[in-house]
């Protein structure tokens, strides 16, 4: 009897962030549908973080081999110092995913762009590289500018402003300030900065020798930005998790939030979530707290372990039981579960990549509050470009306030404009995943490319 033919084996390589790691993931799991096996690479300290969510578990995801390398940090090393990490990832795991991908055979390597490192051995080893971007085609295609940026004396290889323009590459791709643009913000010093800078000018002319870029975008939203990027790319998004698979996560999801938002009233709740990044101070996060009182609304409000500076566990306890019963907060959520929920009326939220396709895809408005990176950047898309949210304003002392909160929230809610571009742009995004629309198709054109040797 003839031996079953072998399924084709991709490795996925996302940089060392649960935002990164997620839209890999679930693109895992769509190449696993179509009868690939993935080799999943996680740092060593991730993968115990996504162990312990999954209360010491193995990851129950068929097809689906999950490894893990050093990030190259001692164990008390910063992770959140964006440019810190990067610095020393290249160093640390490419002597073993080299290794790894002889052994394996493996014929392509899905990375995340900012693990491009992994192009060296596209002429050692004769892998084939698939770039992911995390972000939108717009932070792509500006990261491509980012040498003229500095040539042009806008700001400097430190990351200094020299002067605070406003950058728009298209007028129908998203407007930044100077200084909001993402490298400003990653590094914790100059020094960090600098390399971050630095690196993303050195590895930018090296990104063609990937075969394609992948896009958790779709083509109505992006198309002008797509043609921007150096290479062809594929817009495949918006990417969704099966909703069995929880492995990836580095806390665990709290799911008695989906029985608590099945009590509350159609488009009532304030869903509040600023990713695995955001860190506010305690008087950022009393306004938040006093703000979501002050909507009159039930509210469910991510607070992950490490939210907040100088805020003790009895706060966030004393608070629980002041709203108990109109408002819930949890550490960690099944996000994409919450906002396809009937109950939730908007979305607080940092603008992260993941986060804005989510709620694009499930209608959902979005109170838009950014931290760093491209999350600027995402919230000249939802609020200037797409119309589907507002910006929530800090006053003159960098205080977002309560009552610019409950403002925000009642203009937000009672915006019929809002409202109809918001069910607009979900239509389209559920045509670009359905069957013959442009994301779909794009799926297809990438498993033939990624089972060609």
């Amino acid at each position: 009897m003839a031996a079953s033919p072998q399924r084709p084996r991709v490795m996925m390589l996302p940089f060392a962030a649960q935002g990164h790691v997620m839209p890999l993931m679930e693109l895992s799991h769509r190449l696993v549908e179509h009868g690939f096996e993935v080799v999943f690479v996680n740092t060593d300290f991730n993968h115990a973080r996504i162990l312990t969510a999954l209360e010491g578990a193995a990851p129950a995801a068929g097809g689906i081999d999950w490894i893990s390398f050093p990030d190259g940090m001692g164990p008390d090393g910063d992770r959140t110092d964006i440019g810190k990490v990067l610095d020393g990832l290249p160093a640390a795991m490419l002597g073993g995913l080299e290794e790894t991908i002889r052994s394996r055979n493996i014929r392509w390597v899905v990375a995340d762009v900012s693990m491009s490192f992994v192009l060296e051995l596209v002429r050692t080893v004769g892998v084939r590289v698939a770039l992911f971007s995390t972000y939108s085609a717009a932070t792509f295609a500006l990261r491509m500018h980012l040498p003229k940026m500095i040539e042009d004396g806008i700001i400097d290889e430190t990351g200094n402003v020299k002067r605070n323009e406003r950058i728009q590459l298209n007028p129908k791709m998203p407007a930044i300030d100077a200084s909001k643009l993402p490298w400003i913000s990653l590094g914790k010093s100059p020094v960090s900065r600098r390399a971050m800078i630095q690196s993303t000018i050195t590895t930018n002319p090296t990104l063609a020798l990937a075969d394609t870029i992948i896009c958790n975008t779709f083509q109505e939203i992006e198309s002008v930005a797509l043609a921007h990027l150096p290479i062809p790319a594929v817009a495949i998004g918006p990417l969704e998790a099966p909703k069995s698979a929880a492995a990836g996560h580095f806390w665990p999801q709290d799911e008695t939030c989906l029985r608590w938002l099945g009590a509350q009233a159609p488009g009532s709740v304030v869903y509040v979530a600023f990713g695995s990044l955001t860190v506010f101070d305690a008087e950022q996060l009393q306004e938040l707290a006093d703000g979501l009182q002050l909507t009159g609304r039930p509210f469910l409000w991510v607070v992950r372990p490490n939210f907040a500076d100088g805020v003790g566990k009895g706060w966030l306890d004393g608070f629980r039981r002041r709203v108990f019963g109109k408002g819930l907060v949890i550490s960690w959520a099944p996000q994409q579960r919450v906002l396809s929920h009937p109950s939730v009326a908007c979305f607080v939220t940092h603008c992260g990549w993941n986060s804005t396709m989510e709620a694009v895809q499930h209608g959902v408005p979005l109170l838009c509050w950014p931290y760093f990176a491209d999350q600027f950047l995402n919230q000249s898309y939802i609020c200037d470009l797409w119309g589907v949210g507002l910006k929530a304003c800090a006053d003159g002392l960098d205080i977002v306030t309560k009552e610019e909160i409950r403002n925000k929230v009642e203009r937000l809610l009672g915006d019929e404009g809002i409202k109809a571009r918001t069910l607009s742009l979900k239509s389209a995004a559920c045509a670009s995943v359905a069957d013959g629309g442009s994301s779909h198709q794009d799926l297809i054109k990438l498993v033939n490319l990624l089972r060609e040797n």
